[in-house]
């Protein structure tokens, strides 16, 4: 059943898509502490590259709302919340008891705003899903999510509240079926568990499994209950290459799309399973690891992709940029532009990580085992699960709580937040500031004067004269 396909070079699907981008500018500020492996400042210069390569020309860019308690709590206990909300550095002495029930410590220490960066990461994730569930996007972007680790009232794996689980949540209020796919190199448990009993959403984890953390993702977890068959799991071995993960990720997503049907897709773009990563054993250069983000683009189904581990932080960088140029539906140039953070890329500069020449353990014929397995388990899953579908919650349209569109709002500074979000640029809209005099601006107020105005105008001017 398994064919080894040929990597070849990468051809974007060149399809026109509406991507909404969303950034916050303070995620950077976030410190882990000294000798932490998560930095999130990787995310600021992910975004330093996009701006500077022009994509920002491509596609709607937000800052989200943090998310609130009240939506937090929609997956995560009330108790955990409190929790994540009132403990700092400083008053770490008073919740010695709380640290051990919900696992904050080692892995995942309490730093200074740790509350805001928790929010700013899922208020991207239940944005972007909140876009996709009106229409008014058919990408959603959001680097800052993407912690599939954190669990109902427990941190883990550096993460601590789950913005994917709360995005898809937000999802299932209009999508009758969900498929999140996971290629981060550490199994996606956090997720996996969330909907473990659950056929309306299907988790699929590609990650290495065998001693490593987290120690779930065995091939035969498959769900239980109402969700048994609903969970895929394909776990891997060290140094998996371009060619083998292409050959093993494109047949099981095919089948599991043409099998379930979902009408919305979370791909997680873990930058761990990347080659050279600090705590990842694979071998994936950039474009294998972009690949999956092409594949999936090309189904045609909306989608949100979010971010997840990576250590080795110019490669993270370096490869989140170029997916976000692939879900515009381009190829970046290998020249890197100038930006903030160009020395952090010597000393070749540029947009790539290759592959090194480790050895790949992953066999055909355990490649091959994996693949008729979870065909296998697909065959016993309901063609496209019944739902019963229920009314659209009130409150989903984005607009309905923004001012009203009055003549006299459009002239404020850039009009309603309707309005603007109403704006896009048509390809060649954009002058480089070279091509016109400096101070000229490329907008017209499109308003032109009637015959008695300018004659009006031109007595004013007589009188001066």
């Amino acid at each position: 059943m398994y064919v080894e396909l040929p990597f070849e070079e990468l051809k974007p699907d060149t399809r026109k898509r509406r991507v909404a981008y969303f950034y916050d500018q303070d995620v950077g500020n976030y410190f882990y502490g000294t000798g932490h492996c998560m930095k999130p400042h990787r995310i600021r210069m992910t975004h330093s590259l996009i701006m500077n390569y022009e994509l920002y020309k491509k596609m709607e860019i937000y800052r989200a709302k943090p998310a609130t308690n009240l939506e937090l709590t929609q997956f995560h206990t009330d108790e955990y919340i409190d929790f994540i909300d009132r403990v700092t550095p400083d008053n770490l002495q008073l919740f010695e008891r709380e640290q051990i029930i919900f696992n904050v410590g080692d892995d995942c220490p309490v730093f200074d705003g740790l509350g805001e960066f928790c929010k700013i990461s899922c208020g991207g994730s239940m944005e972007g899903a909140a876009r996709l569930n009106n229409g008014s996007a058919d990408i959603a972007i959001n680097y800052a999510g993407g912690l599939h680790h954190a669990k109902k009232s427990e941190a883990s794996g550096f993460c601590y509240l789950n913005d994917i689980v709360l995005g898809i949540i937000e999802l299932l209020r209009v999508h009758p079926r969900v498929l999140y796919i996971d290629t981060d190199v550490h199994h996606g448990d956090g997720v996996e568990e969330a909907f473990y009993t659950n056929d309306r959403v299907m988790t699929c984890s590609f990650h290495k499994f065998g001693e490593f953390f987290p120690g779930t993702g065995n091939l035969n977890d498959i769900g239980i209950g109402k969700g048994k068959y609903y969970a895929v799991n394909v776990p891997l071995r060290d140094g998996i290459d371009d060619a083998s993960y292409k050959s093993i990720f494109e047949p099981i997503i095919a089948a599991i799309v043409d099998w379930y049907q979902p009408s919305a897709i979370v791909l997680q773009c873990g930058g761990d399973s990347l080659s050279g990563d600090r705590l990842g054993p694979f071998n994936l250069s950039m474009r294998g690891h972009a690949n999956c983000v092409n594949f999936v683009r090309s189904l045609g189904i909306p989608m949100m992709v979010v971010g997840g581990g990576g250590y080795t932080i110019r490669n993270v960088a370096r490869t989140w940029a170029f997916e976000t140029g692939i879900c515009n539906g381009a190829i970046l140039p290998k020249e890197l532009p100038y930006n903030g953070y160009y020395e952090y890329y010597a000393p070749l500069y540029e947009l790539d990580v290759r592959s090194s020449n480790m050895n790949n353990a992953n066999s055909r014929e355990y490649l091959d085992k994996i693949l008729t397995q979870v065909i296998s388990n697909l065959d016993h899953t309901k063609h496209a699960p019944s739902v019963q579908m229920n009314e659209v919650p009130v409150g989903m349209d984005l607009d309905e709580d923004l001012e009203e569109d009055l003549p006299e709002s459009l002239d404020t500074k850039g009009g309603s937040q309707r309005a603007r979000d109403k704006l896009v640029e048509a390809e060649g809209e954009f002058y480089d500031a070279d091509e016109k005099e400096f101070g000229a601006t490329n907008i017209s107020n499109g308003y032109s004067l009637s015959e008695s105005e300018k004659a009006e105008i031109e007595e004013l001017n007589k009188q001066i004269v």
